[in-house]
């Protein structure tokens, strides 16, 4: 079987139809890419000459399956000659928005022996610290590593960690500024988070900073449970929101609800990321996700090759992309500012 699996579906919420079965099933699944039992290895170790088993992967997400990033992980490494199965494997633990099942996820991949942990998003990133202080840690998407806790600097990370961060903090300024310059009358923005997400409340405060610059209301829906966030999006009205900001969190789903809102409802919505665009979204203004996944790649080498991640400088994604979806914009009657079109990294006609 193959170790590594693309699904090739986005984060939306669950709904009738085969899919639903297919995301049950998945919801519990852990791809198992162990070639054998395999003694828990001290840091130092990974970079044995004598290795005889492929290095072991344990990547930890709360998306839907492997993200663009661990695509681009993958990639990186066949780039530097690392051979797919041979030389490493990639497994991949997804908790389908649920931030609540990320530490247990964290700590089964320790248990079955994983060499390395590769984490997606600012919450796996800091379920794999509590579970580890010994198996060396590679991050992306965390925005805010220091905030967070993560690391002590971007040149001497200290620990076990290090990794790709993509600053969408200050990111967040820009978006919203950005998001008001395409849209004609949008002064009423909706932002949904999840609370117990460190990183959504720190983009609330960014967003909130924002807003009283640019003279907009700021609307924040806090959502508790996966019910609540489908319910305070089953209740939108158009004419009450303008616009929707969505966090950079997973939990409950609340981009892929975002996703949905905007098809459903015709509520401009503006991305952390292009991928949601390529899925049918209206904007986005972030970091090119698969890119950050190859950088991190030539970070793992370095620690294959014995250097202590604490060593190991963290880096920045400075490839960011603002990306409009012009064939969404005009089917869904979407007036965007030419002049914004005009900065578009990436326009989707």
């Amino acid at each position: 079987m193959n170790q590594f699996w693309i699904l090739d579906y986005p984060p939306i919420p669950n709904s009738s139809g085969p899919w639903t079965t297919v995301r049950k099933i998945i919801r519990w699944y852990l791809i198992l890419f162990m070639l054998g039992a395999l003694k828990p290895l001290l840091i130092c170790d990974v970079s044995a000459a004598e290795r005889t088993k492929p290095i072991l992967i344990g990547a930890l997400t709360d998306s839907w399956g492997p993200t663009p990033g661990v695509v681009g992980l993958r990639d990186g490494l066949k780039e530097r000659g690392y051979r797919e199965n041979q030389d490493f494997v990639i497994g991949v633990r997804f908790t389908q928005g649920d931030i609540a099942a990320l530490p247990q996820a964290a700590r089964e991949l320790v248990e079955q022996g994983t060499d390395i942990l590769f984490t997606v998003n600012p919450a796996p990133a800091k379920a794999a610290q509590m579970a580890t202080s010994r198996i060396p840690i590679v991050f992306y998407g965390t925005g805010d590593p220091i905030g967070l806790g993560l690391i002590k600097s971007f040149a001497h990370p200290g620990g076990n960690i290090t990794g790709v961060t993509e600053l969408d903090l200050e990111l967040d300024s820009k978006r919203l500024e950005i998001f008001k310059e395409m849209i004609p009358g949008l002064t009423r923005v909706l932002f949904p988070y999840d609370p117990s997400d460190a990183f959504s409340v720190a983009q609330a405060k960014i967003y909130r900073e924002g807003a009283r610059r640019l003279k907009i209301v700021l609307i924040e829906k806090t959502e508790v449970t996966q019910k609540e966030a489908q319910a305070n999006f089953d209740t939108i009205r158009k004419n009450e929101v303008h616009g929707i900001v969505v966090p950079r969190s997973l939990s409950f789903n609340i981009p892929g609800l975002a996703l949905e809102a905007m098809s459903q409802k015709r509520i401009p919505t503006m991305f952390f990321g292009p991928w949601y665009v390529d899925q049918g979204g209206l904007a986005s203004y972030g970091p090119d996700f698969y890119q950050s996944g190859r950088q991190a790649a030539r970070l793992v080498d370095k620690i294959l090759k014995g250097t202590n991640p604490r060593e190991i400088p963290v880096e920045v994604n400075n490839n960011i992309e603002f990306v409009v979806n012009l064939k969404v914009a005009t089917a869904f009657g979407i007036k965007i500012v030419p002049e914004a079109l005009y900065k578009a990294t990436r326009v989707i006609r």
